[in-house]
């Protein structure tokens, strides 16, 4: 029972990224802040397919880390729950190689821009998994977005 506990806190306590997902204001742009920081060390200087393993992994922990967020938290998708964000900031960064800020400040804000507006799909896609699956789906979704549109933009201005 006590090992249960620990299991139940040690993913809650990285569903909400230790005190960022519980930081005043809008824990989700604090998590994707913190994932953007983190971003040229843990996720920007790995291969392509590296990055996919990572993102893979991180959908699926995050998961489970999650669903225990939502019991702890006793709600669907709490606010507090941003391991979500790293996910989705993350995909947003699949194809970027060098970590400018340009790069960076634009990744940031498109993903917030998507994970905020959740055009279609992204909406639906919140009850297509169930407990923290559907937690990380539709920032990973609005990630993919944001990853289309920094691309093209990138594209465009020959930055990439």
């Amino acid at each position: 029972m006590k090992q249960n506990r620990i299991k139940e806190k040690a993913l809650t306590s990285l569903a909400t990224l230790g005190f960022v997902g519980r930081m005043p204001g809008a824990p989700g742009t604090w998590g994707s802040l913190v994932a953007v920081i983190l971003a040229p060390w843990l996720f920007i200087p790995f291969s392509l397919s590296v990055k996919i393993v990572i993102l893979g992994l991180l959908f699926l922990v995050g998961s489970l880390a999650c669903s225990s967020a939502e019991k702890t938290f006793g709600r669907k998708d709490p606010g507090q729950a941003v391991i979500d964000e790293v996910l989705g900031q993350w995909t947003t960064f699949l194809f970027i190689t060098q970590a400018s800020l340009f790069n960076l400040a634009l990744g940031f804000f498109l993903f917030r821009l998507f994970d905020i507006t959740k055009p279609f799909p992204i909406r639906r896609s919140e009850n297509w998994l169930p407990r923290g699956y559907s937690v990380m789906l539709d920032d990973l979704l609005a990630g993919i977005y944001a990853l289309a549109v920094l691309t093209l933009i990138l594209k465009l201005t020959a930055r990439i």
